[in-house]
């Protein structure tokens, strides 16, 4: 068992060199024994909000999240004949989906029926992870020229579109940018540089995209027209930064162009060159960005580019990844922030809110939330559900959930149909009914407002 305190390091290659396996290779143990429940018989569960309401006729009226309006929410012009139309939906409850997810059949057709029974309304779907491939088959010379269409995951991707826009089915398309091995190996110049000469190789034998390059941008933006052009209403722009290696691993590396200003800069600059272009295209595509979770709560750049303030007026949504599991022990003033899914995602969540509230045009925030164990407790409903509980409480209204094999707990997701019993909750190390929430967090000693407090105080990051 991995202990809370992994490293990011770790953690990052746990959960995310996972999602670029096979479907055959992710186990139930893929992350540390995540559960196998996406095809699971209990009932699914739904959105949440503030009310401490306990009798039986309000637990409904528990489980209704919020609306916030969103700037881009509407129908995506275009031709339905040409490419697909799709609604993005007030309320964005969505779903990882590896690429080799996608271009299954059978799984597909799993997720599918768990959307249909459940509160799922979008899926996120891998077009490029980071192994550099690109998912489907690209026409773009780009990608032809460095092999990155040799592992075709989605061999009808304009189909998956078509079925998902039959289904009510939100698709939004993930990108990884500057982990690329396959870019990197034939562009070495895009790669950050080694003092001594060649390309930069971190300690763990990464080999990192230089985010100050246009031509890393222009890679990018190019694929995401494609994939907007087959019908993507949203693209989702991850591995938005610089290395996170250790600082003894930085002191050899060269990043050309860092003359035009800080990596947070650089950042802001892609982000801004993204969606300029996107929206010449003309199609109404949203342009989103993941970030480390604990952007959210620290105002100084850890060393990767990403200041929120730089980032959210550049976005659509920001998308922090504020799994409990990648968060130091002392992070929010929790000895163990892992056991409190609730306290963790609500103080990330909150302050995240609030800070955007002072950047004029500034995007959505919606969270990334943990579907997988990655040390004590196991995570199972009562843990996702706290997660997703906490946002709504927190002042938000979409979250996504992260499973690296696609693999989703059905019980902690609201059936189609309403709540057949009140679901459950952790609160630190009690499980109580969602409903009851607010005795429990006064039981464990406001653990959310002390989280609110002290936004320098998180000493761990989470996300990729």
């Amino acid at each position: 068992m991995i202990a809370p305190r992994t490293s990011l390091g770790l953690a990052c290659m746990l959960l995310l060199g996972c999602s670029d396996l096979p479907d055959a290779a992710l186990s139930d143990s893929a992350v540390d024994g995540a559960p196998n429940a996406v095809v699971a018989d209990s009932a699914p569960a739904s959105n949440s909000e503030t009310s401490a309401s306990t009798s039986a006729d309000s637990v409904e009226v528990v489980m209704t999240g919020s609306v916030v309006d969103d700037r881009a929410v509407g129908t995506v012009p275009c031709d339905t004949v040409a490419r697909p139309c799709f609604q993005r939906p007030d309320s964005l409850r969505g779903l990882y989906v590896n690429a080799w997810s996608a271009g299954s059949t059978r799984r597909m057709a799993q997720l599918i029926e768990l959307a249909k029974r459940t509160e799922i309304n979008a899926f996120v779907i891998d077009v490029k992870d980071a192994t550099g491939y690109v998912s489907h088959r690209s026409a773009l010379p780009g990608v032809q020229a460095i092999g990155a269409d040799q592992e075709i995951r989605i061999r009808d991707l304009p189909g998956l579109l078509r079925r998902l826009e039959a289904e009510g089915i939100y698709p939004i398309a993930r990108i990884v940018i500057v982990k690329d091995p396959l870019l990197s190996a034939v562009r070495p110049e895009l790669a950050v540089q080694d003092t001594a000469g060649g390309t930069w190789i971190d300690s763990k034998e990464i080999v990192w995209l230089n985010l100050y390059d246009e031509g890393v941008w222009d890679y990018h933006v190019e694929l995401a027209r494609e994939v907007a052009d087959m019908g993507f209403p949203e693209i989702q722009w991850d591995y938005v930064r610089f290395p996170d290696a250790p600082a003894s691993d930085l002191g050899r590396a060269r990043f050309p162009g860092d003359s035009i200003g800080p990596r947070a800069d650089a950042v802001r600059g892609f982000l801004a060159h993204a969606r300029s272009e996107l929206a010449r295209a003309g199609l109404g595509t949203r342009s989103t960005a993941d970030v480390f979770g604990v952007t959210t709560n620290v105002h100084r750049d850890v060393g990767i580019g990403q200041v929120w303030e730089s980032f959210i007026d550049r976005v659509d949504a920001a998308l922090p990844m504020v799994y409990p599991s990648h968060y130091w022990a002392g992070s929010f003033g929790l000895d163990t922030p892992n056991a409190h899914p609730y306290e963790v995602v609500h103080g990330a969540i909150e302050y995240a809110i609030r800070r955007s509230a002072a950047v004029d045009s500034a995007g959505q925030v919606i969270p990334w939330l943990q579907d997988f164990t990655l040390g004590p407790p196991r995570y199972e409903a009562p843990e996702v559900r706290a997660q997703i509980q906490a946002t709504y409480d927190a002042g938000g209204s979409d979250w996504i959930l992260w499973n690296p094999g696609s693999r989703y707990t059905e019980a902690a997701l609201r059936p189609t149909d309403g709540w057949a019993e009140e679901p459950l909750v952790r609160i630190g190390s009690r499980v109580v009914p969602v409903s009851e929430r607010f005795e429990a967090l006064e039981a464990v000693g406001d653990s959310v407002e002390k989280a609110s407090a002290a936004p320098d105080s998180t000493p761990a990051t989470s996300g990729n």
